[in-house]
């Protein structure tokens, strides 16, 4: 081998090597980029750091109060429900007493409390007579008193939302029971009241799922829990003033089918890429914003690719749009421009510049293959005022069980109850109503109503 062939082959193998080289520095890159709330959608729990890893950019208000808010504080009643009069018996200089003495009011101070509760037992008595035809009359007793020994629909509503809105596993809301309210209740009537009441529930869990059928926006989410150590699926659709959520062992598209056998083609469904999500019909679907900005900024941090940070800033610009007007006509200059930088990013050309270092950009490529699949989907927002930016009200509702999952651990059983009380009680919430009202609304519903 001549000298110039042995350079030419150290030349050829060392820029193999350096291609190599580049390859192993974008896996390192990659693997030292560990995804957090920020950059992905794992919860903030598992983050190492805990400090606030919020997408929101820092605002130029100052902390606390704004300027012209209108500020709360403990007010005085009119009409107290005691009196206690506080009189001086003696004149602390000279020891005098003032027994004869004119007093004048000087100042008051009031204690807000709550008396000891104690169980009140109604004993209703039915008597009965005979006509004079004969006809023996029973006096009936009222609608709902149906054992010769029952809890109330206070008591009821009170176990209800204690377990269903506050969260308390029924070991410790029969300890409630029994040390605050000195009514003994076990565990199994508690889990028979949330069952009933559920069953109650029923007609209107329904109606729910039927408004959600025909709705315009829609949002949607899914998270897991577990029942009994089995992996379970708790899947939430919602709008402004209407929540529906169903307990599944699954998250494939059948329990979507099976919930709406028809689709939702009437709505623009919003939700993150979940194919499964993805593939309801439905008259369009609104990508979540905030997912792909977590997306983007792993990208940004993980293989420093000026693509991921052009997109973000697009995602970033047309959010603000949304922000600065609930919706736009199709021919408006502001978003023509949004669309047309879209475009621009989102060109099979640049694709191919991408793939010409695949190692090095792979999740690049495959998150611009996904943004390229869902084109259509990006900016329905910015044509609805009804149609948000974000799926953040689906996970704001979902958010709940896992709340109800922290206290409690797991579900033993009433999944399925909770999530037909769940709601209702996100129903009447986003209706302005009073959830301890909207429970007891359901508990006074008769459990097996006469028809006529």
């Amino acid at each position: 081998m001549t000298d110039s062939e042995k350079i030419q082959d150290l030349e050829a193998k060392l820029a193999q090597a350096l291609t190599r080289v580049s390859e192993l520095e974008a896996i390192v890159l990659r693997l030292s980029t560990p995804k957090n709330s920020q950059n992905s959608s794992i919860p903030p729990s598992t983050d190492l750091s805990r400090k606030n890893q919020s997408l929101r950019e820092k605002s130029t208000n100052p902390v606390g109060g704004q300027v012209g808010h209108e500020g709360h504080s403990l007010k005085m009643s009119n009409t107290p429900n005691k009196i206690e009069k506080i009189y001086p018996n003696f004149c602390n200089c000279c020891g005098k007493s003032l027994s004869s003495s004119v007093f004048a009011l000087s100042a008051r101070r009031q204690v807000i409390d709550i008396p000891p509760i104690e169980p009140t037992i109604t004993e209703y008595q039915s008597f009965e007579t005979y006509c004079s035809c004969g006809h023996r009359q029973v006096g009936a007793f009222p609608v709902g008193v149906d054992n010769h020994i029952q809890y109330g629909e206070n008591t009821q509503t009170l176990a209800v939302y204690l377990n269903c809105f506050q969260f308390l596993p029924f070991g410790r809301l029969q300890d409630f029971f029994a040390k605050v309210c000195h009514l003994s209740i076990s565990k199994g009537t508690l889990e028979n009241i949330v069952r009933r009441t559920a069953q109650k529930a029923l007609p209107t869990y329904e109606t729910l799922r039927q408004v959600i059928a025909v709705s315009f926006f829609v949002g949607s989410d899914e998270t897991g829990f577990k029942v009994n150590g089995s992996k379970f699926w708790y899947w939430i659709w919602q709008n402004a003033v209407v929540t529906y959520i169903v307990a599944a062992c699954s998250r494939s598209k059948s329990v979507i089918t099976d919930t709406f056998p028809e689709g939702l083609p009437h709505s623009i469904l919003c939700s993150d890429r979940l194919a499964a999500q993805l593939s309801t019909i439905s008259q369009g679907s609104q990508i979540c914003l905030a997912h792909l900005l977590r997306d983007s900024n792993y990208l940004i941090q993980s293989e420093n690719n000026s693509w991921a940070t052009d997109f973000r800033i697009l995602l970033k610009d047309a959010i603000k749009l949304k922000q600065e007007q609930a919706f736009y006509a199709k021919n408006n200059p502001k978003v023509l421009e949004i669309e047309q930088r879209a475009d621009k990013l989102l060109h099979p050309q640049i694709l191919d510049e991408l793939l010409k270092d695949k190692e090095k950009y792979a999740q690049t490529i495959t998150f611009f293959r996904g943004m390229l699949k869902l084109r259509h989907a990006l900016f329905h927002f910015l044509y609805h005022a009804q149609i948000p930016f974000d799926n953040n009200a689906s996970e704001r509702a979902i958010r709940m069980v896992k709340i109800k999952i922290k206290v409690s651990g797991q579900f033993k059983s009433l999944h399925q109850e909770f999530a037909i009380i769940r709601s209702v009680i996100g129903t009447a919430i986003k209706n302005g109503q009073s959830v301890f009202h909207a429970i007891k609304a359901m508990v006074q519903i008769p459990l097996n109503p006469i028809a006529g």
